[in-house]
């Protein structure tokens, strides 16, 4: 009798992927075969008679997708969102929680301080500069203008003066004007003031915790309990401090109170 013969199934999965394949290609190739000549010349022509600009609707639709695509970091870099994501992170850090309250909690959580604090900067913008260009009323360089403007305002009340004097110090050449600077040496010094002012008061919160996981490393340590490590016991003393003490509340409030 015959053994039967048997096919092992990674030989059997190999021929079906060999046949999916090849008929993969017959199937590209037929319709392939099967498109219409289609003369772009002639619609070109046609576009240019009938007065549809192209070139200019393509531009306009490419400048558009760029402008959405960077507005996420418009966002940060003309705003008080930097601040505050730096600060809840700190804060983070120093209580001693890696993943608690995750990332994108703090980030809607400054997202929304962001627009709480902002509002009339956002309305100001959208009345003076969007919708009168929704309107048809302005140009785009219009509507550019008196958008940016109330942001401008805004970051002229926060940037460091001595960032503006040293930022242009690097490039004398240009004859940067430090009284009302350019756009692009505005923002940039906004940033660096932004982040410099949120490690400052980083700094600040950091002290009471670290002052708490001194208190209970020499403890450890006076009871002999050298293995054990600090931040795991000081963990819930500092998480009631900072409950107990009602710390989100107050940093927030000390926050937007800053932008008063």
């Amino acid at each position: 009798m015959t053994p039967s013969l048997k096919i092992k199934p990674q030989k059997r999965w190999m021929a079906f992927a060999a046949l999916w394949l090849v008929s993969i290609i017959f199937l590209g190739a037929t319709a392939f075969g099967q498109v219409p000549d289609i003369d772009t010349g002639n619609l070109l022509e046609q576009a240019r008679i009938e007065g549809v600009g192209l070139d200019g609707q393509v531009i306009k639709l490419f400048l558009i997708v760029t402008v959405l695509s960077l507005a996420p970091g418009i966002a940060m870099m003309i705003t008080c969102l930097p601040f505050l994501i730096i600060v809840f992170s700190f804060l983070r850090q120093a209580i001693g929680l890696q993943q608690s309250p995750p990332n994108m909690m703090i980030m809607g959580l400054a997202m929304f301080l962001t627009f709480f604090i902002m509002e009339p900067v956002f309305t100001k913008a959208w009345d003076e500069g969007i919708s009168p260009y929704m309107d048809g009323s302005i140009t785009e360089v219009q509507a550019t203008e008196r958008t940016l403007a109330p942001f401008i305002v805004f970051m002229k009340k926060r940037v460091d003066e001595g960032s503006i004097e040293r930022l242009a110090a690097t490039m004398p050449d240009r004859n940067y004007d430090t009284k009302d600077p350019k756009f692009s040496l505005l923002v940039t010094a906004f940033m660096l003031s932004e982040i410099k002012r949120g490690f400052q008061i980083g700094f600040v919160i950091f002290l009471p915790f670290l002052i708490i996981d001194l208190i209970v490393a020499s403890v450890l340590m006076a009871m002999g309990m050298m293995m054990v490590p600090p931040a795991v016991v000081s963990l819930p003393f500092k998480l009631a401090f900072f409950v107990v003490a009602d710390g989100w509340m107050k940093i927030t409030e000390a926050l937007i109170m800053g932008y008063g």
